[in-house]
């Protein structure tokens, strides 16, 4: 499904997909998006197996993009590696270009199961690594914008599961979900999606 921006003075999204995932993953997400005519770009994070730093450009680029066509900040919704791909672009960004992020599975402290990640964003994710270290000691920028973090309680990708939360942030429990399973979950999207009218 194309990008889709309207004209139409309603705030839109911009969707950030995980690792070894591209624009499709929010399929569900996009119909529904079009269907209230909602500005939506979902982008596609290349190159796949790169630095989550070289991800900030791309969604500098969607940000702009819905911005221009709605006259609204808009918020950012991201699963799981996504997440820190938002995190980094907020880095360097003015926090008040977007209106909301949401993370999804999102390893904000990293996860244990990148001990087996051999690619550069991969080895990024490890808990306790450097990059992982600079982000965290970064958490400040985290502060300047409203944060919404779903997390799980059997999340088979990102644990422990207080790695996919934020101190200060509106954290709330998809319980029983995957990691995965989480975007998919129609009470997830619902909350989500209401959040576009705060």
């Amino acid at each position: 499904m194309p990008d889709h921006l309207p004209a139409n003075g309603r705030r839109g999204v911009v969707l950030v997909h995980g690792f070894l995932c591209n624009r499709g993953f929010w399929s569900p997400w996009l119909r529904e998006l079009r269907a209230d005519d909602r500005a939506f770009v979902a982008v596609d994070l290349e190159p796949v197996f790169g630095s989550i730093d070289h991800y900030a450009q791309t969604i500098d680029d969607a940000i702009l993009r819905v911005t221009a066509a709605t006259s609204l900040p808009p918020m950012l919704i991201c699963h799981s590696m996504g997440g820190l791909a938002a995190r980094a672009w907020l880095r360097d960004a003015d926090p008040t270009r977007v209106h909301r992020i949401v993370t999804i599975g999102t390893p904000h402290r990293g996860t244990w199961l990148a001990r087996f990640g051999r690619t550069v964003n991969g080895r990024q994710m490890r808990v306790g690594g450097d990059w992982m270290q600079k982000i965290e000691g970064e958490r400040a920028s985290t502060r300047q914008v409203s944060f919404t973090c779903w997390y799980s309680n059997c999340d088979n990708i990102v644990f422990p599961t207080s790695n996919a939360t934020l101190p200060g942030a509106d954290n709330r429990l998809a319980d029983g979900r995957a990691h995965v399973e989480m975007a998919f979950d129609s009470r997830l999207r619902r909350e989500t999606l209401a959040l576009l009218a705060r």
